[in-house]
């Protein structure tokens, strides 16, 4: 396993160089492309990060591939230049600067700053889907999480190397380092929870379970280091009923603190109001007082301020479903900002001396915006780009807009992102009322490729694309119907969500020799997988019945799903009784039992493990 995870690492190593060489100005030292303001792009900004005494920000713009440089006196773009595919997260380098996580090719980027222009001065070769990111200055070094495998890519600052990796769990999309730098706080959507680790030596030190977690927010320390924040969702397996959705009986959100000191039960709020719900909580910012901490609600398009000395956190036995009646009663312990879009992440920050004032990056505006606490109020929104005007381009964006919206469902609750992280999947089997029946719970299916995998749902009993994504916001989300202008930007933007490039294959998108003796099994009738699994999606859009039934399901047998991009799941088969594929292998899907009848040895098993994970 070692020698597979150092030639892929090889591997991708070879892509970054690839990358270098076709962006002629991206050597190291050298000006960075620079990206035309003009360019017809959406840029979608996920992360900000402050620069120079909190005079310049920078974000990162996911659907643009760049990184922007804005002047924050003047609310004016100095440079836009490209980086490596899908930037996600940022964090800054003393002053003047920063790294940027780039998903797609498993690199992440140093810039710096001078004379109002981007530099590019480093790349690093992590590899496996950087997301999170996060500064030691004391120790002049960096932590990145790496998504699809579920390790900490430890960063030297000095040397520009990557310098170790060390196993977390799954899914470590944000992380935190204690200002010390002697803890490193990671949030892992995969397992439900929040792990603490020794930052010198990697070792798991505890972890704190969420239970029903799932889409764990940005993480903050508090300034002493004892203390982590962090939003999330909860997921409570109960029916999509109207009556559970508005008790916060079906998905809910919440923000917790952890001890970063020793472990101990963590302590949450409730933020739903009643009939005006809070969905998908993102961005997380305390400001420099800690007087207050504001949290993106991006489900809901606002900001959630709080009077942090006063929140009721609560340990063992709550919180509540909904929100402390208290905080409803107190208009200065906690009040709501709309501000439009899809705010995302949040940083605390005093321009001109002004009091509690927060940098929004806001995705769908391709904004960023400056919020007043004082006044309540959006200050300023810079904008990052023209809106473009190709009609594609805008019907795809106003699907992504759709996607992301939690007001299409009852009361605000959630969204179709809830579910399908990122497009994707979560780590729930949950149960959608979509088949007709209650407590039949379904793991939730990626989106990628949808539009070419009909018919949909597990039980395949819906043949027609736009009438399946009606349902889900007249059933699944219980909210209003939605108009066919909708359903048909919806389709488009599901048809635009591409896969990024496989980590378990070679540098030119190849398979490994173990992959590849996988691949032979897998189509051998001795085995029989591609008798179902077949075509360019793997799966044959048929009904079968491999003996997984519920006697409580409305339809019998499941429809085949496609396997392509299994590596990013932590659950497996129609209902998520499987966490590895091994157990899917060795249990539930043998292939002397349902496939061609061929036994296999341990050798065989990984190989054909090591097939999957490259579709």
């Amino acid at each position: 396993m070692l020698i597979q995870l150092a030639e892929r690492r090889r591997s991708l190593l070879l892509l970054v160089v690839l990358y270098a060489s076709l962006t002629a100005e991206a050597t190291l030292g050298e000006t960075a492309s620079r990206v035309s303001r003009e360019a017809a792009a959406y840029r979608g900004p996920l992360d900000v990060v402050l620069l120079q005494n909190e005079q310049l920000c920078v974000t990162a713009n996911e659907l643009s591939n760049s990184v922007s440089l804005i002047d924050l006196a003047s609310g004016t773009v100095l440079d836009e230049v490209e980086c490596a595919a899908r930037p996600a997260g940022l964090a800054a380098i003393g002053a003047s600067e920063f790294l940027v996580t780039c998903r797609d090719l498993g690199v992440v980027e140093r810039f710096d700053v001078a004379e109002g222009k981007l530099r590019r001065r480093a790349s690093f070769e992590v590899g496996f889907d950087p997301i999170g990111v996060t500064v030691d200055a004391r120790q002049q070094r960096a932590f990145v999480g790496l998504n699809a495998t579920g390790e900490v890519a430890v960063l030297d600052l000095k040397t520009n190397v990557v310098a170790r990796r060390f196993s977390t769990g799954n899914w470590p999309r944000s992380l935190a380092v204690s200002p010390d730098g002697t803890r490193l706080a990671v949030g892992l959507s995969g397992d439900s929870s929040i792990a603490i680790h020794d930052a010198d030596s990697g070792e798991l030190l505890y972890d704190e379970p969420l239970s029903g977690g799932i889409n764990i927010g940005h993480l903050a320390c508090s300034n002493d280091g004892k203390q982590v924040y962090f939003p999330w969702m909860v997921y409570r397996s109960n029916p999509i009923t109207p009556s559970n959705i508005q008790r916060g009986w079906v998905l809910a959100s919440r923000v917790a603190r952890v001890r970063l000191d020793g472990p101990s039960y963590r302590e949450a709020i409730s933020l739903d109001v009643p009939r005006m719900a809070v969905a998908d909580p993102h961005g997380l910012a305390i400001t420099p007082d800690e007087t207050r901490m504001v949290v993106s609600s991006s489900g809901t398009h606002e900001l959630l301020v709080y009077r942090l000395r006063d929140l009721p956190f609560i340990g063992e036995g709550g919180p509540g479903d909904l929100i402390d009646r208290r905080l409803l009663a107190d208009q200065d312990l906690f009040f709501r900002i709309p501000v439009g879009g899809r705010p995302m992440a949040v940083r605390s920050f005093n321009l001109h001396d002004a009091k509690q004032q927060v940098l929004v990056a806001n995705h769908t505006l391709d904004c960023l915006q400056i919020v007043d606490l004082e006044s309540r109020e959006v200050a300023q929104s810079i904008s990052l780009g023209p809106t473009p005007t190709d009609p594609q381009q805008q019907q795809v964006h106003q699907g992504l807009e759709i996607f992301y919206d939690a007001r299409r469902s009852l009361d605000q609750w959630y969204s179709c992102h809830s579910c399908h992280l990122d497009g994707g999947t979560n780590a729930k089997a949950m149960d959608t009322w979509n088949d007709g029946t209650e407590l039949t719970s379904k793991s939730v299916l990626p989106l990628v490729g949808v539009t070419q995998t009909g018919p949909w749902t597990w039980h395949g009993w819906q043949n027609d694309l736009h009438e399946s994504l009606q349902n889900s916001f007249t059933s699944t989300m219980q909210g209003k119907s939605a108009d066919e202008d909708d359903i048909v930007a919806l389709a488009a933007y599901l048809d635009s969500l591409k896969p990024p490039p496989n980590p378990f294959r070679t540098a030119n998108q190849q398979l490994s020799a173990a992959a590849m003796r996988g691949k032979l099994l897998f189509e051998s009738a001795e085995v029989g997988c591609s008798q179902c699994h077949a075509g360019e999606r793997f799966s044959d859009g048929l009904i079968h019945d491999v003996g997984l039934g519920s006697e409580s399901d409305k339809y019998e047998g499941y429809n085949t799903p496609s396997l392509i991009g299994a590596y990013r799941k932590v659950r497996y088969l129609h209902d998520g009784r499987a966490k590895t594929l091994e157990r899917v292998l060795t249990k539930y899907h043998r292939s002397d039992e349902i496939g061609g009848g061929q036994e296999l040895d341990d050798s065989q098993i990984a190989d054909l493990i090591e097939y999957i994970k490259s579709l």
